[in-house]
């Protein structure tokens, strides 16, 4: 289990009264970790990408852009409580050991009291991220996301088979939010309706994401909640800086209210944000996008 240390956050605003996540984003150790509400932790890998690579440098462009976010938000007042555990060191290996070596970091991370929150690295990670908690009871992820990520291992594990490995290891139930149709295959939908999941599509989520949100969650009887955002949730005219972009997705503004009202429910242990890939963004788009999506994930999860 290794992380490499993070570099210190700065806000950079010259009003003096301005406080971003820059100037309340302090580093620390895996050992501090009990101290603070919430951690950051990046993995910068996309070794296991579908489509096109580039998420490995997602961590490092959303630490930035998020650095010179405000922390206020209107309804619930500033973010504050966070710490930056730095990047799990990532081996020059195949999938599966990569997943394996994420595994052993993500499980002493939870291990602690506060609340991880992962910069991916592409969509292979969720299952890492979200295995461990399957040793403490039931759990079900909501997935913000154009697709459903439940393909069949057949060699290696790819980005598009986390939650297919995460049934496997005993997954209560998965909702996906923010599908599109005409994305995935009869197959793998059918075998999600026959585990007990959901699909809200992209269209529903965006006429009333507070509502929506809420009835996914009433519905789910599970112990533990993990979140989970996959930037191509968005439409492609948003986040062209994904590995899948897509038209006919939700827009910005109901996103952040949809992974925020997701992030206040009580049984949430883990949130991330996957596939955000700055080489292949537009005017940084994507990763203002990705940036504003952890800063309303923890608007909801910690005020």
């Amino acid at each position: 289990m290794t992380l490499t240390p993070a570099d210190p956050w700065e806000g950079h605003s010259t009003d003096p009264v301005d406080e971003q996540f820059g100037d309340v984003v302090t580093t620390a150790d895996l050992a501090d970790a009990d101290a603070y509400d919430a951690v950051i932790v990046g993995e910068p890998s996309d070794a296991a990408v579908i489509g096109r690579a580039g998420a490995a440098d997602g961590p490092a462009a959303i630490r930035a852009a998020l650095a010179d976010v405000k922390t206020h938000h209107f309804d619930r007042g500033p973010v504050s409580g966070l710490a930056d555990l730095g990047d799990v060191t990532i081996p020059d290996a195949d999938p599966a050991t990569v997943q394996a070596t994420v595994r052993e970091t993500t499980a002493a991370i939870h291990a602690t009291d506060a609340l991880p929150v992962f910069l991916g690295g592409d969509n292979s990670l969720t299952y890492p991220n979200a295995a461990p908690l399957l040793e403490a009871g039931s759990v079900a992820v909501l997935s913000f996301d154009a697709h459903l990520d439940c393909r069949r291992v057949r060699d290696q594990p790819t980005s598009g088979s986390p939650y297919r490995q995460l049934f496997d290891a005993g997954l209560e139930t998965l909702e996906v939010l923010g599908a599109r149709h005409f994305e995935t295959t009869t197959d793998y939908h059918t075998d999600l309706m026959h585990r007990g999941g959901s699909v809200t599509p992209a269209a529903t989520l965006a006429t009333d994401p507070t509502t929506v949100v809420a009835d996914v969650l009433d519905a789910v009887a599970a112990d533990t909640v993990y979140v989970s955002v996959d930037v191509d949730v968005l439409d492609a005219a948003a986040a062209p800086g994904v590995s899948a972009p897509t038209p006919g997705g939700v827009p910005t503004h109901a996103l952040f209210e949809a992974v925020r009202t997701a992030a206040r429910d009580d049984r949430v242990a883990g949130l991330e944000v996957v596939e955000c890939a700055p080489p292949l963004d537009e005017d940084g788009r994507t990763v203002a996008a990705a940036a504003r999506i952890v800063a309303h994930l923890l608007g909801g999860a910690l005020t």
